[in-house]
């Protein structure tokens, strides 16, 4: 009942060309994921899936693991399907290439619903919003979900909209917006491989989320909660945040990378 993750690392982002091997701190965007997806206990194997011969050497020169896919791929999702089919696993998890301080143990509450409760076919995470702007920022997808923890909605848009004045919850890091879904997605092996070959829905490309797929076609998701504000590496504005963000956290005291 193996676990594996599995980074796909496309080269050709139109947002920022070459973004798995840009470098933060002096190590390429894909080794800080690799090497703190490593870290999760939960995990027999981490793999990354790449199209290009750049990412296959950087990877192989830090001593990781990586396997060459197509090149034809239309998302992460085929192309992670492309892997599943090859490598003896149950669990399938999908760690985004763009989240170099991605914590071990977020990958680890993603997994363990997931192996408690056999039958869900597919889950992730999310983590609170404590900045307004963030909440606002189309670029930070947000998501709701039901009494028993499973995705109702993914959105680039305010969901629930506040239509009228309501109180927002509080903990003790300040007052929640909403919450913030990240890039990290745990398949059955069976679910993943039907999930690829089903087609692209109207929602999923209207607010470009793949996940949206798995929802209309009446699959659910569970949604772990995390305390995890990781640093997504989109454009080269974001670039600059994780460059600063690593500088940052160096320069505290007791500091180490996940």
């Amino acid at each position: 009942m193996a676990v594996v993750a599995i980074i796909p690392a496309r080269y050709g982002s139109t947002r920022l060309p070459g973004k798995p091997l840009a470098d933060i701190g002096g190590k390429p965007m894909i080794q800080h994921v690799y090497e703190n997806t490593a870290k999760a206990g939960v995990l027999d194997r981490v793999i990354v899936a790449t199209d290009d011969r750049r990412v296959e050497g950087a990877v192989r020169g830090f001593g990781g693991e990586v396997m060459m896919t197509s090149k034809r791929h239309n998302s992460g999702t085929d192309r992670l399907a492309e892997v599943a089919r090859k490598v003896n696993a149950q669990w399938l998890v999908n760690v985004q290439g763009d989240l170099p301080f991605i914590k071990a143990e977020t990958i680890s509450r993603a997994v363990r619903p997931m192996l408690r409760h056999r039958s869900i076919p597919m889950g992730t995470v999310c983590s609170p919003i404590y900045d307004e702007g963030e909440w606002r920022n189309p670029n930070i997808v947000k998501v709701i979900k039901d009494s028993n923890g499973f995705a109702i909605y993914f959105s680039r848009a305010l969901i629930p909209y506040p239509r009228n004045a309501v109180s927002q919850a509080s903990t003790g890091a300040g007052k929640v917006w909403g919450y913030r879904h990240l890039g990290l997605y745990v398949y059955r092996r069976d679910f993943l491989l039907k999930f690829a070959r089903l087609r692209p829905t109207v929602l999923e490309r209207t607010e470009s989320l793949e996940q949206l797929r798995a929802l209309y076609y009446g699959y659910r998701i569970f949604v772990a909660d995390v305390d995890d504000r990781s640093v997504e590496v989109d454009t080269p504005a974001d670039l600059i945040l994780a460059r600063r963000y690593l500088q940052a956290q160096k320069g505290s005291h007791g500091w180490r990378e996940n």
